[in-house]
């Protein structure tokens, strides 16, 4: 009976023992489209755990559901868009989603599997480029900083199909949801794509693109968070792991230029 008594006493302690290490335990969910944004958090994922933080990442394939599920608290955190894109999403949809940092920049470029130069595009080519406010019109400045459209101000980030005021080979120019660009490829003569969705789609912006932004372009991107946690000390933690050397270190070896730190 003693030894019953004992070896259930031992059971207890043990599970009292497991629950208290859990409740020490804090869990972040975090959204973010495949890559980079997600192979970065995997990379710091295991230093979060030595430091009480168990890190659940939410994979997505749109730019809206990571905000609206983010202000829906059915996330702490999301990581995938830069400040202009949050600002537009904001306004649009009456959020207060907050920036708590940069982390690294994704040059936009343009790609074609028709031409292995811009100067080769004919008359009336068909160009995509992604159809929201922010990346659509980053795509246009860009076209135009390459001499292929001109607008009437190559530097205004919500730049529209409207804006363009001359268009000398009368390229054709369709809007389309950013994750299905690099699918397009075979379909069109050139489509301007963010970068995370051309590593994910096989290709290499340094080596792929036909042109493509300056490192010094202003389109960080950022973690994003709620006023009501972006202070929280889960959140600082993932902060400082996303902005060690250890991260910065981990782009440059797997991104090669293709993803820059920004920190």
């Amino acid at each position: 009976m003693k030894k019953w008594t004992l070896g259930f006493v031992s059971i207890a302690l043990v599970v009292a023992l497991s629950a208290c290490g859990k409740s020490d335990e804090t869990t972040l969910k975090v959204g973010a489209t495949v890559v980079p944004h997600a192979e970065i958090l995997k990379h710091i994922k295991p230093q979060l755990e030595k430091e009480g933080i168990k890190l659940e990442i939410i994979e997505f394939t749109d730019y809206v559901q990571p905000n609206t599920q983010l202000y829906e608290k059915q996330l702490d955190a999301n990581f995938f868009q830069h400040q202009p894109y949050l600002d537009v999403e904001n306004n649009k949809r009456s959020m207060d989603l907050v920036s708590v940092t940069s982390v690294h920049v994704e040059p936009l470029g343009a790609y074609s599997k028709k031409y292995k130069s811009i100067d080769e595009l004919p008359e009336g080519a068909k160009i995509a480029i992604p159809n929201d406010a922010t990346n659509g019109g980053r795509a246009l400045s860009l076209l135009a900083k390459s001499g292929l459209i001109k607008l009437q101000d190559e530097n205004k980030v919500e730049s529209k199909l409207s804006d363009i005021t001359e268009n000398p080979k009368k390229f054709v120019i369709t809007e389309n949801d950013a994750a299905i660009l690099p699918r397009q490829l075979e379909e069109v003569d050139l489509a301007v794509i963010n970068t995370n969705f051309v590593l994910d789609a096989g290709l290499d912006p340094v080596n792929d693109a036909l042109i493509i932004e300056g490192k010094d372009n202003p389109y960080a991107n950022i973690l994003v968070a709620r006023p009501d946690n972006k202070d929280s000390e889960a959140i600082k933690k993932l902060v400082d792991a996303l902005t060690s050397d250890d991260v910065r270190k981990f782009i440059e070896d797997n991104y090669k230029g293709a993803v820059i730190p920004a920190f």
